[in-house]
């Protein structure tokens, strides 16, 4: 936003270090920053549970089994990436899991436990797909909630730190400095959903926290404030972005008219849980050997397909052979939430399909969760590290922003002495827009951006399906800025301006993998190409 846009307002406010995005990866980096003499502000789009971490189900993947090793888990996830991961980022985050799981704990994280033959109290391990071992700590199975809770207490309790729930973030503020972009953060324009007002907000410091960027597809498990914003702020701000074809669709999302976005989670699939088709028939041995436990993008596709060549509307997921005890006592989330769409999954298989779950791409970032621009960080679903490659494995994304929120207060804390306070900041400026009389327009290119992302962009890709998409999102762009050129900014309009975004990027991405790797499969080019190493995809503004 250039400064001869902007005029003076009523508000703004300073801050050594401004956490834009209150799920695991923001709070956790809060709590570790505000420990020592810093002052934090913590936004939230929606309430502070609104974000995904609050809706993870599975489990946090660490090594504690004595059967089980680092190597092993470093080996697993760089199976899972399909030849993209950074080795390196990929030890680095999985030895930190121990040490991770037992900070958490100390924050007051209480994780299921079970008692070993021995008689010794233990943490319960699952196990999920692409897992070789069982790895993954829980807390029943809804570990996000008991995550989220806990560090929101803790954040609450914290003096260093002050939490802005219903703050949308409009735009980066930057000045011109020296580095790869010539760019420094200085703060951000913040739009007040409540108070109907853009505030400004300086600060030495801007984490970027805001999670992924599946609702740019119409079927999610995500929750909806899970928009790309920190993606396209990053971009407009002038970082690069990385890997963005990679969107992963969780095979199991509940089929119901009611209840789109709700997650069956991997460890029913972990626990035995076996996929059937209608009349009862398994099929996932027809396409990998582990069956069921097979990576998250290889059992999608293998829905995908049985559900456009027979022509039903899901498939099932059966736990009913397992006792009602085990079932109540493993799932009981899962169960309830179930009963009440009238489906007892001790007795009958749950419909399920899959849905857009997880952005393995995004903010190009350094092992300290450093950006392209001076004192810009990003850390958790919104960054690319190098963790995931071309599939995340699952249960290592709450691990990735428990690490990475870790080393970015190690550098954070290192250099803050040395930053000096941002500058007099102008304000925001509507002293040229009206109020919206059109909200239709905001609606209408938000369904059909979304519809034509999963007709055009999903599980399976060509090359004429990504040229259709991409003049779709020409034309959304053009009305979008012209809309938001005129009219008071909204928090739904924010979004669908962040949204199309995304999806431009999403679709650069795919154009520019000419194979199959992971996530990302084309009918065009249904192979990997094993020809020369694998390159990651790097979009720059």
């Amino acid at each position: 936003m250039g400064v001869d846009q902007l005029t003076a307002m009523p508000y703004s406010k300073n801050y050594d270090v401004l956490i834009i995005g209150s799920g695991g990866a923001g709070l956790s980096l809060a709590l570790k920053l505000a420990d020592h003499p810093t002052s934090v502000a913590v936004l939230s789009k929606m309430a502070l549970t609104s974000g995904s971490t609050y809706y993870a189900q599975g489990g946090i993947s660490a090594v504690f089994d004595a059967e089980d090793s680092i190597e092993s888990h470093i080996e697993d996830t760089l199976d899972a990436g399909a030849g993209l991961c950074n080795p390196e980022i990929v030890r680095l985050t999985v030895t930190h899991g121990k040490s991770s799981i037992d900070w958490l704990r100390e924050q007051g994280v209480v994780f299921t436990e079970e008692q070993n033959q021995s008689g010794e109290i233990k943490l319960h391990l699952s196990r999920e797909g692409g897992h070789s071992h069982r790895r993954v700590v829980h807390s029943a199975d809804a570990t996000g909630k008991a995550v989220s809770l806990s560090l929101i207490e803790r954040a609450q309790e914290h003096p260093n730190i002050e939490l802005f729930e219903h703050h949308n973030v409009v735009e980066l503020i930057t000045a011109q400095t020296e580095g790869r972009t010539g760019k420094q953060v200085l703060g951000a324009y913040v739009l007040d959903t409540q108070g109907h007002q853009v505030k400004t907000i300086s600060t030495r410091v801007v984490v970027l926290a805001t999670g992924g960027a599946n609702m740019a597809y119409i079927y999610t498990t995500n929750p909806h404030s899970s928009t790309g914003d920190g993606i396209a702020l990053a971009w407009r701000a002038g970082c690069r972005i990385s890997n963005m074809e990679f969107m992963q669709f969780h095979p199991t999302c509940l089929y119901h008219p009611d209840a789109r976005s709700f997650l069956i989670s991997e460890a029913v699939r972990g626990e035995g849980g076996r996929l059937i088709l209608p009349d009862g028939s398994s099929f996932m041995q027809n396409f990998d050997p582990r069956g069921e436990l097979a990576p998250r993008d290889i059992v999608a596709r293998a829905i995908d397909h049985e559900m456009k060549k027979r022509g039903i509307d899901c498939v099932y997921l059966d736990i009913s052979h397992k006792s009602e005890e085990f079932i109540r006592e493993h799932f009981p989330t899962i169960y309830q939430q179930c009963l009440e769409f009238d489906i007892d999954i001790t007795k009958q298989p749950i419909p399920v399909v899959p849905a857009a779950h997880y952005t393995c791409g995004g903010v190009l970032t350094d092992s300290y969760a450093r950006t392209d621009i001076k004192n810009l960080y990003a850390i958790g679903e919104v960054a690319c590290t190098g963790l995931h490659g071309a599939n995340r494995m699952a249960s290592n994304s709450l691990l990735e922003c428990l690490v990475f929120a870790e080393r970015a207060s190690e550098d954070i804390l290192l250099k803050l002495p040395g930053i000096l306070p941002a500058p007099k900041i102008p304000d925001w400026d509507e002293s040229k827009v009206s109020d919206s009389d059109e909200e239709v327009v905001v609606s209408h290119n938000w369904n059909e951006l979304r519809h034509f992302m999963w007709d055009y962009v999903g599980i399976v890709r060509t090359d004429k399906r990504l040229s259709r998409a991409m003049n779709r999102v020409e034309l959304l762009k053009k009305e979008i800025a012209e809309y938001y050129g005129n009219f008071r900014v909204t928090s739904d309009l924010l979004e669908l301006r962040n949204l199309v975004i995304v999806a431009e990027l999403i679709i650069r991405c795919a154009q520019q993998r000419k194979e199959s790797r992971g996530l990302h499969y084309t009918l065009d080019y249904p192979e990997t190409d094993n020809s020369k190493p694998p390159q990651n995809t790097i979009l720059t503004p």
